[in-house]
């Protein structure tokens, strides 16, 4: 009996490991285990059997193999051959593969042209937005919660002193979680200028003082992050219009703010201004969230009508123009006016200032640099984690592409696997989703159904007294695995992550159905939806198992 350990190249998913280890498996004498994470079949043998065959049943199925040796020290290679990485950028992908790096042996010089490290999550996206809509949702609260007994009640506001707790905050974690980390490694170095490439391996650093660097690197990781993307409308750029940034320092809440864009900072940000007090007027290119199952969009629309949101669909904006302390929209829909203009229309990458087409880096239509499931990009030293690139924009993705990409520049062979990454828009209700929609399922010739179970048949919605939303289910029709899932309801961004498990693992529905969820949760939602694929959950007892 002996073990080898073989280098799988090619790989792009978890379905890919699984027929890789299934081939390897039909073959006498052989138990292999294949993770796609790591790119590693681990193959027991018994008896006599030539690598060769191995590599060749491996590659039969499409990708590529080689054996490793025992020597096979990822970071002891980096560390004695004084490996030195370069990231351009501070944010959540950079600083995870530079502590990644260094772990691994290497010398990281990091760099970064604004006033600030951290990127975008912890300076003006996740952090301050969620506290933000906290403290908007606790106001909303006051005046429209459902408990009899207890008195609404109009909060005063004082938005200086929300904002500047927020903020407070927002300074804590950029200590905590970046410049604290700065402190505790002096194998980390930062560079503060704008970066742009000489060559391949050499970058150049304008200085504050006029003066430029050259760094020369072996392996060098773009994690430079995405901005506000601002549309080319007529009139928009001389008008004083917010992005998310303006909009989350600002010291008022305007009389009517007007949302441009329909996706997720748009409409967080629209609802958390309406429970604040804002007339709010969100114009949507299509609809609601439009590349969700259309039961998104339609069931959020809802919400957001009763909440005194008006939406207008299918809107195009002709122009802009700011005159005497208010804003002029004409539309298709005719003219808007409005004292603040609130534009959410997706985000670009922060790439130009690199001049990447120096050095021939392959990027998307939208600027976004291409990269491969192991952070690659088409020149051989170069990678690219985070915002920048093709990648999903979450933080969460950022983090773990950083990662996986400090573990390849130092000799490792680390994918990342992004066909079941769980999603939440912070609204109230949240959406959240994982996986396939039915429609997405059916595009890619899937044979699938789906059952969708509203909230009033959740118990502990109806404990909670609001039953607004509901939970979507997607499975093979003939196995019955779970390929996706659809939540609109509070606490949907805590569900989905179950959901998630559930099709990582390859569950069907009749295993979700039969597993034990605590009564009452809202997560019991879940094993509900699974079960009415086969029975009516209208006519179970509470808790019916």
């Amino acid at each position: 009996m002996g073990t080898i350990n073989v280098l799988i190249s090619g790989m792009t998913c978890e379905h890919c490991a699984i027929n890789a280890e299934e081939a390897l498996n039909k073959l006498d004498g052989v138990s292999a285990d294949v993770s796609f994470e790591n790119s590693i079949a681990t193959i027991v043998t018994k008896g006599t059997i030539d690598n060769q065959r191995l590599l060749e049943t491996i590659e039969s199925t499409g990708y590529t193999a080689s054996v490793i040796d025992d020597r096979y020290n990822v970071a002891n290679r980096a560390q004695d051959s004084g490996l030195h990485i370069v990231i351009v950028g501070t944010g959540s992908a950079a600083f995870a593969a530079a502590t990644k790096a260094i772990e691994q042996g290497a010398q990281v010089t990091i760099i970064e042209g604004a006033d600030v490290i951290g990127g975008t999550c912890v300076n003006v996206g996740c952090v301050p937005s969620k506290i933000f809509i906290r403290g908007a949702h606790i106001a909303h609260l006051q005046g429209h919660h459902t408990i009899d007994g207890i008195p609404f009640n109009t909060p005063e506001l004082n938005r200086k002193a929300m904002m500047k707790q927020q903020q407070e905050w927002v300074e804590k974690l950029r200590y905590a979680k970046y410049e604290s980390i700065l402190e505790a490694n002096p194998d980390i170095s930062l560079v503060r200028g704008i970066a742009h490439f000489k060559d391949t391996q050499t970058l150049f650093i304008s200085l504050a003082d006029g003066s430029e660097k050259e760094l020369k690197a072996d392996r060098i990781l773009l994690a430079v992050g995405a901005r506000a993307s601002i549309p080319d409308i007529d009139g928009l750029r001389d008008t004083p219009y917010w992005t998310s940034t303006e909009a989350l320092v600002a010291e008022s809440i305007p009389g009517h703010l007007i949302v441009l864009g329909a996706s997720v900072v748009a409409l967080e940000l629209a609802q958390a201004f309406r429970h604040l007090g804002a007339r709010v007027t969100i114009l949507a290119r299509s609809t609601l969230l439009s590349k969700e199952d259309p039961e998104i969009g339609a069931g959020l629309q809802s919400v957001f009508e009763s909440d005194g949101i008006e939406i207008m669909q299918h809107t195009s904006v002709e122009s802009v123009h700011y005159k005497n302390h208010t804003f002029v929209l004409m539309t298709n829909h005719g003219e808007i006016r409005g004292d603040q203009l609130f534009v959410a229309t997706g985000r670009t990458p922060n790439t130009s200032a690199l001049e990447i087409d120096k050095v021939g880096i392959a990027t998307d239509e939208h600027g976004g640099i291409i990269i491969d499931e192991h952070m690659r990009t088409n020149i051989k030293n170069i990678y690219a984690a985070g915002d920048c690139t093709n990648h999903p924009q979450f933080v969460y993705v950022a983090a773990a592409a950083g990662t996986r990409a400090a573990i390849n520049m130092t000799g490792g062979n680390k994918a990342i696997d992004l066909s079941v990454m769980p999603t939440v828009v912070f609204t109230t209700p949240q959406v959240a989703t994982v996986g396939f929609t039915e429609q997405q399922a059916q595009a890619m010739g899937m044979d699938v159904e789906s059952r969708s179970l509203d909230l009033e048949n959740v118990p502990r919605a109806i404990a909670n007294l609001d039953t607004q939303g509901f939970i979507k289910l997607v499975a093979e029709k003939q196995r019955g695995r779970i390929v996706g899932c659809q939540v609109l309801a509070n606490e949907g961004g805590e569900i989905i992550q179950s959901a998630a498990l559930a099709i990582r693992n390859r569950m069907t529905i009749e295993d979700l159905a039969d597993q034990l969820f605590p009564y009452l949760t809202m997560v019991e939602g879940l094993k509900l939806t699974a079960q009415t694929f086969n029975k009516d959950v209208k006519q179970l007892s509470c808790c019916a198992g």
